[in-house]
């Protein structure tokens, strides 16, 4: 590997750049992937990434040896240890990060009134989430309730961005994502059941029937699903709560909900 030591150098920079600017990660469909975990989970998914970078104290490790193996036909480069803590978000940096380009999703929306992508399953729809460990902890708790369709309306914290990344620990590869999407338009066009999360007057989650298709819709931490999304779902749910508790955080909220669904299924298997 070509070890880098200098800050002048074009590429540190342009990696640098990249690392502290989430509006280039999405115009140019990038991210970075920070820590052996990350790496790993796109590896085992079949995603190659377009260069690595390893710091010099770490790339002798066997797991960051083990992961350079794995790709012997992309770019390494070998940084001074203090160059790679300028790219990484980690107070403690693991020692090896990874760009990508991000998968692609398939177009979302609507074209003279047909659907341009088909969503016949299960699927989580997200209004104006803005916290990015909400973001990341709704993608991971889909990956592992076995909803594989995530999309994001406007207003949401990027589904790429480091942060977003670091909190969902590799669910990123198992889920087919779309950001952007008009919400409206998919709640319309979706055949299967849609339900809106909300904190009162929703029928108890508990007597929701899940055998259906269903999409999930969860909204702002702090003002929830837009009303209009609302009024567009064909159903409201509500989480009992324990007398004296107003709500639960938005990701908490899904948890339960999703995993209510799955409990429901894996009872009518058995």
């Amino acid at each position: 590997m070509k070890l880098i030591a200098s800050r002048d150098n074009a590429t540190f920079k342009d990696l640098r750049d990249l690392a502290g600017d989430a509006r280039r990660q999405r115009r140019e469909g990038r991210a970075l992937l920070d820590g052996p975990h990350l790496v790993g989970a796109a590896l085992d998914h079949g995603l190659l990434p377009e260069l690595v970078a390893v710091s010099e104290s770490a790339a002798e490790l066997p797991e960051v040896a083990a992961l350079l193996a794995r790709m012997p036909g992309v770019p390494a480069l070998s940084l001074r240890d203090a160059l790679f803590r300028e790219l990484s978000e980690l107070a403690t940096p693991l020692g090896i990060l990874a760009r990508i380009t991000v998968p692609p999703a398939r177009p979302a929306g609507s074209t003279l009134g047909v659907p341009t992508f088909p969503v016949q399953g299960d699927c989580l729809l997200l209004d104006a989430v803005q916290d990015a460990g909400n973001v990341g902890t709704l993608l991971r708790t889909a990956a592992a309730a076995g909803v594989r369709e995530v999309l994001l309306g406007s207003g949401c914290a990027g589904a790429w961005t480091p942060r977003v990344l670091r909190a969902a620990q590799g669910a990123h590869f198992a889920l087919n994502i779309r950001e952007g999407v008009d919400l409206a338009v998919f709640l319309r066009e979706y055949r299967g059941v849609s339900v809106a999360a909300v904190a009162h007057d929703g029928i108890p989650l508990y007597e929701l029937d899940c055998a259906a298709p269903t999409a999930w819709l969860f909204g702002n931490e702090g003002a929830g699903i837009a009303p209009e999304l609302v009024a567009a779902a064909r159903r409201r749910a509500t989480i009992p709560l324990a007398p004296g508790s107003e709500s639960l955080n938005v990701a908490a909220a899904a948890a339960v909900c999703l995993f209510e669904m799955r409990r429901q299924r894996i009872g009518r298997t058995i």
